[in-house]
């Protein structure tokens, strides 16, 4: 009888742990597709993109990419837990996070891609210090820097060591020019599809006014698409902005703000730990401006620019990010 009570007990134990186990979160197989939420929205919508669309499914075949040997399908691609690779010899291996996410943190080289770069919705990292990263993920974990889309969730999800793996990685990459920056006074029609990032509308002909906007696609919207970490963007400006933002930047438009040298080093390539400017994704610059702005960036580098942000404008701040992207970065 006892040994019957024991086996029993044996049994339940093992299925209570299986309805247990079947009720985690379980991860899901490499090469799934990962669907997020909407993100909010927020003003200048332009700046702060949310999707409003989509292109056409990709057919599944695997596909390539100019000078690489790797072949992913699209499904693969479209894994924010385990991003394609395209040129793995031309880095020094990744650490584990930057290639392979887990739970709400995605992998570093989804949205940053495996050469730093990043797409206009998230951040070019290359020429960041590996302090500052570390600094920035620490504002991030702790709320204190605020992102409207991802990164206070993804942050949290990352240890420490993680954190400070990932920084060392993506210091060590080499900046290089990534966007082409336009005056226009008219652009394609456009419209926010996957993964927040701006394309050509198929369904809309024709041109528009660029009005008080800064519109960025992809040189090549298909490479864009397979995370091609070779085929940047091309940044339309309002005609005239670019004179506007170096007055802007070399001397502060007479009090407004102060000259963005003083900070941000010759060229605006970066001093010590205060982070390269020149050639970065035009509206992820103006998203940070408007943030320091409005109080949703209070980290330690907070302080050094909540003088220069306070008098700009809505003009003041586009006109500023069409110069400073219009930089080379090297």
């Amino acid at each position: 009888m006892k040994k019957f009570a024991w086996v029993v007990a044996v049994a339940m134990v093992t299925m209570v742990s299986a309805v247990l186990q079947s009720q985690q979160p379980q991860a899901p197989q490499p090469g799934t597709p990962t669907v997020l939420p909407s993100v909010p929205a927020r003003e200048p919508s332009w700046a702060f993109p949310v999707q409003a669309g989509q292109l056409p499914a990709e057919s599944p075949e695997p596909k390539s990419i100019p000078g690489s040997t790797k072949k992913y399908t699209p499904a693969q691609i479209d894994d924010l837990l385990n991003p394609p690779d395209w040129f793995p010899d031309e880095h020094k291996p990744a650490p584990g996070i930057v290639q392979k996410g887990h739970g709400d943190a995605l992998a570093c080289g989804s949205c940053h891609l495996m050469a730093g770069v990043g797409h206009p919705e998230s951040a070019d990292l290359t020429g960041f210090t590996a302090d500052y990263i570390v600094q920035q993920m620490t504002d991030f974990k702790a709320g204190v820097r605020k992102d409207y889309a991802r990164m206070n969730g993804i942050s949290k999800a990352m240890s420490d060591e993680e954190i400070r793996q990932a920084a060392d990685w993506f210091s060590s990459l080499p900046r290089k020019k990534w966007i082409r920056v336009v005056e226009a006074a008219m652009v394609p029609k456009t419209f926010v599809g996957q993964g927040r990032m701006r394309f050509v509308d198929p369904k809309a002909s024709g041109m528009e006014p660029i009005g008080n906007r800064i519109i960025i696609l992809p040189e090549d919207q298909t490479r864009a698409r397979l995370r091609d970490p070779k085929s940047g963007f091309v940044a339309y400006v309002p005609p005239g902005s670019i004179k506007k933002g170096k007055a802007l930047v070399d001397n502060g438009a007479g009090g407004r703000s102060v000259a963005c040298s003083i900070c941000h080093g010759d060229g605006l390539k970066g001093l010590a730990n205060v982070p390269r400017i020149a050639g970065l994704h035009p509206i992820y610059i103006v998203r940070q401006l408007h943030l320091f702005k409005e109080g949703d960036r209070k980290g330690p580098d907070s302080a050094l620019m909540t003088r220069p942000v306070s008098k700009l404008t809505d003009a003041d701040i586009l006109n500023l990010a069409a110069y400073v992207s219009s930089l080379s970065p090297e």
